[in-house]
C-alpha cells in the first residue's frame, strides 16, 4: 500500500506499508511467501497479554486463510505453559519458544504490565530466541517495549501506544520513536500503534504476501479499514504533554486552558507575569519546546476535537474553540491529523442527535 497522497490507480499500485512510514530499504518484501507455501505466523504470549492483540491479527490472517490463504497460527509462550489474557481467558499454547520450528512471521503481543514494570528476563529470551529464526519480527501495541528490551529495536524507528510512547522513548534511546505513526516498518522490524493498530499491521503484512486485492477483500470481510487516514494523535486525548515546571508559566497556560477562546496574543500573556514577550517566548520553549502562539493553537486544537465528538457542528466549534473562522482551524486539522474537522467527527462523534444540547 502506498502512502496516501499518492494517486496511482489501486491496480497499478506497489505492495508497500500503507502508513507512509518505511525505511529506505522497505521496499523489499520482510519474509513474505506468495503462493500456496504454508506461512507459520507465531504470536508471543503471555500472563496478562491483552487479548485483541493477539485475536486481532490472528483473525486478519484466518480471514485470509477462508479466502485461498495459507497461514498456519501459532501461539507460543516462553516455556509452553497455557496463559490468561488481560480480560481472564484462559488461552492454550501450542508450543514453547525453544522448540517451536523457524515462523516466517514472529508477533510480539502488548500488554499494560510492561510500560510500567521491566520486561522478565524469560520474555526477553523466548523474543531473541524467535526473532533470530524469524523471516520478520513485529510487535503490536506495547509489545514494542518486549522487542526494545530484547534489543531489537536498536538502530531502528519503532512505535507504540501513543500514552507510553515517552516511556518507549526513554527506555530505547538507541530506537528513533515515532509517536503518531500507526505501524513503522523498518527493514523486517514492524511496530505497531495501540491496539486495533495491529489490525492495521497484520493487514499490511498480508499485503506483502498475497498483494492488495486479497487484503481489500478480508478488510472488508471484517468491517475495517483497509487504509486508515491519519495517525494516532487523532485518538488521543488532549494535553498529554508534561506541565510547565517553573510556577511562572504554569499560571500562563492555566490561564489558556481555563479559556482556549480568550484573547491570548503574545503581548497579553506576558501581561500575566509582568514579563516581556521576548522572555515569555524564551520561557515557553525551555519548558514546552513549543511557542506560545502554538501552545494556544494546539489548546484550541484539543478543544475542537472535544466540541465536534460531542456532535457541534464545525461552524461552531470554530467560534466556541478560540479559531478567528472555520479555514483556519481546518488547517490545523489536516496539518495534524490528515483530516478535515467533518472527517474527523464521523469517526468520533457521539451519538447523540443533531442539535441536541446546542
Amino acid at each position: 500500500m502506498v502512502h496516501p497522497s499518492s494517486t496511482l490507480p489501486t491496480a497499478r499500485r506497489p505492495a508497500l506499508p500503507r502508513s507512509g512510514h518505511e525505511s529506505p530499504e522497505s521496499g523489499q518484501a520482510g519474509g513474505g511467501i506468495k503462493g500456496s507455501a504454508t506461512h507459520r505466523v507465531a504470536i508471543l504470549v503471555y500472563d496478562g497479554v491483552k487479548l485483541l492483540d493477539v485475536v486481532g491479527p490472528a483473525e486478519v490472517f484466518g480471514e485470509a486463510n477462508r479466502l485461498g490463504a495459507n497461514y498456519r497460527i501459532m501461539l507460543v509462550s516462553p516455556t509452553g505453559a497455557d496463559v490468561t489474557s488481560s480480560v481472564g481467558i484462559r488461552m492454550a499454547v501450542d508450543d514453547d519458544a525453544a522448540t517451536e520450528p523457524a515462523p516466517d512471521t514472529f508477533l510480539v503481543a502488548g500488554a499494560d504490565l510492561y510500560p510500567r514494570t521491566p520486561v522478565p528476563r524469560d520474555l526477553i529470551e523466548a523474543t531473541r530466541t524467535l526473532s533470530l529464526r524469524a523471516g520478520r519480527v513485529a510487535s503490536i501495541c506495547t509489545g514494542a517495549f518486549i522487542l526494545g528490551a530484547a534489543g531489537l529495536l536498536d538502530g531502528k524507528r519503532a512505535t507504540t501506544h501513543w500514552k507510553v510512547a515517552h516511556e518507549l522513548a526513554a527506555r530505547c534511546r538507541a530506537s528513533r520513536v515515532e509517536p503518531d505513526a500507526i505501524y513503522v516498518r523498518d527493514g523486517t522490524t514492524y511496530t505497531s500503534a495501540g491496539v486495533t493498530a495491529g489490525i492495521d499491521l497484520a493487514l499490511a503484512l498480508l499485503e506483502e504476501d498475497h498483494g492488495p486485492d486479497l487484503t481489500r477483500d478480508v478488510a472488508r470481510a471484517l468491517v475495517v479499514y483497509l487504509q486508515r487516514s491519519g495517525g494516532q494523535s487523532q485518538f488521543s486525548a488532549p494535553l498529554q504533554g508534561p506541565p510547565p515546571r517553573s510556577p511562572a508559566l504554569r499560571r500562563v497556560t492555566d490561564v489558556i486552558t481555563a479559556n482556549p477562546a480568550g484573547k491570548h496574543s503574545l503581548g497579553e500573556l506576558a501581561k500575566h507575569l509582568n514579563v516581556s514577550p521576548r522572555h515569555l517566548t524564551r520561557l515557553f520553549r525551555e519548558e514546552l519546546s513549543t511557542t506560545p502562539a502554538r501552545y494556544v493553537e494546539m489548546i484550541r486544537f484539543d478543544m475542537a476535537k472535544a466540541l465536534l465528538d460531542q456532535g457541534y457542528t464545525a461552524t461552531q466549534t470554530a467560534s466556541l474553540a478560540g479559531f478567528p473562522n472555520y479555514e483556519s482551524m481546518r488547517r490545523i486539522f489536516v496539518r495534524e491529523l490528515s483530516l478535515s474537522p467533518a472527517a474527523y467527527q464521523r469517526r468520533f462523534r457521539t451519538a447523540r442527535r443533531d442539535g441536541e444540547g446546542q
